[in-house]
């Protein structure tokens, strides 16, 4: 999706002249299978353990038991849902943990792709939780405030109000968000600077600088993205990329984020995401309405509910997956034609997914239908073969030798 090249699942095609190839291929791709196998089995896992929990503590009572004791603990009911929230929040962090050290930490490590210290995990893992924590508490108080105002149509209006935060988030995250978790300065090259700018002007796209991220400190995973709305849009480069990938590369390599930006990509999907919203929050009320006397909740304004909303949420989130993931690959499709155009040297940005692919783990041939269902960016061998039908071979080849 927009400003998020490098989180593609990369890989390679048979070598152009201007790609550094990996020393071993075959030995990159089997670490590569492993690593991505390894992700998805954990996903998996973690998902199938989180709907494991949420089914215990709904169908055994255990859910109204915590309710009860927030009930005593604090009076007001928005107090004593902050409570259970949190009870049940420690409950799911619990069960989690184990397998997001694994994926964050264990796995990343094994690969030689995290910097991390196990200090310094926890600590991004504490961040992560707070801020969470802070706005699922906030959507708490709004659904179950609006269940009780309006009992039928609550849903309505909880996910207008969702549509206008995420479009608020799309504005803020790069300066309220990103700094909790990395380390952002003005870019120190005024040269590619100047070379950027120049290029998100010619596709219209105003920005209020260039930055370095530090995203070295953490992994050696490259990424760049063009955030923000308005005011707020920004360029930023990982110091991952500056340090391993030619002007020509990262020019490229922003001219597909650009293409997100004149294919109105963010809009687009703030769209989708609104839509998805209504769905599920209109699945809940049905839930709600279905369910509500068979377990024995008060009301569908009883917090108790919390793991069906969960439930229902988890389910409608799946069953959306496939169809989310093919959004967002046929919007990387398109951003991929516009850079190719407008930079006009696809073989730099065939190096450009090359050099991201070996830097990043990526797995180069997934199954299709791994594909299909997991990946929200095309795989580096359809991207290549995308930008050969659209860029004449021979065209590639003869640009090949100036752009390594």
């Amino acid at each position: 999706m927009p400003g998020d090249l490098a989180s593609a699942q990369l890989g390679t095609h048979p070598p152009l002249p201007s790609v550094v190839q990996p020393p071993d291929t075959a030995a990159s791709d089997a670490q590569a299978a492993r690593y991505h196998r390894t992700q998805r089995i954990l996903a998996v896992i973690g998902y199938l353990a989180d709907v494991a929990v949420l089914v215990i503590l709904l169908f055994t009572g255990w859910s109204a038991v915590l309710r009860s004791v927030a009930g005593r603990i604090v009076q007001p009911w928005p107090l004593a849902l902050l409570v259970y929230a949190a009870m049940l929040g420690l409950i799911m962090k619990a069960v989690s943990l184990p397998l997001d050290y694994l994926d964050g930490f264990w796995l990343e490590h094994r690969h030689g792709l995290s910097k991390l210290t196990i200090g310094s995990w926890l600590k991004d893992e504490a961040k992560g939780l707070f801020v969470g924590g802070v706005l699922g508490a906030l959507a708490l108080e709004l659904i179950y405030g609006a269940i009780r105002a309006w009992p039928r149509d609550w849903w309505v209006v909880v996910a207008g109000v969702f549509a206008a935060f995420f479009v608020l988030m799309a504005n803020l995250a790069p300066v309220l968000l990103l700094p909790i978790f990395f380390k952002l300065k003005p870019l120190d090259n005024p040269g590619l600077e100047t070379r950027l700018r120049r290029l998100a002007e010619s596709a219209g796209a105003r920005v209020k600088g260039v930055y370095e991220w530090k995203l070295g400190e953490k992994t050696r995973k490259a990424n760049a993205a063009l955030t923000g709305l308005g005011n707020t849009r920004r360029i930023l480069l990982a110091d991952t990329l500056l340090g391993n990938f030619s002007d020509d590369e990262i020019e490229a390599v922003l001219a597909h984020e650009l293409g997100h930006h004149v294919h109105a990509d963010i809009w687009r999907g703030l769209a989708l995401q609104t839509a998805a919203t209504f769905l599920g929050l209109y699945a809940i009320h049905l839930a709600l309405d279905r369910w509500s006397v068979a377990l024995r909740f008060r009301s569908p304004a009883d917090f108790a509910n919390l793991p069906l909303l969960a439930l229902v949420t988890l389910g409608v989130s799946l069953l959306l997956l496939p169809v989310v993931n093919a959004f967002s690959r046929r919007a990387e499709r398109a951003a991929d034609l516009f850079a190719i155009h407008s930079v006009g040297q696809p073989a730099v940005f065939v190096s450009a997914l090359e050099r991201l692919g070996s830097l990043n783990l990526a797995e180069r041939k997934p199954h299709p239908w791994i594909e299909f269902i997991f990946y929200s960016h095309p795989s580096v061998g359809r991207r290549i073969d995308f930008i050969r039908r659209h860029a004449p071979y021979a065209d590639i080849q003869s640009r090949a030798a100036g752009a390594g």
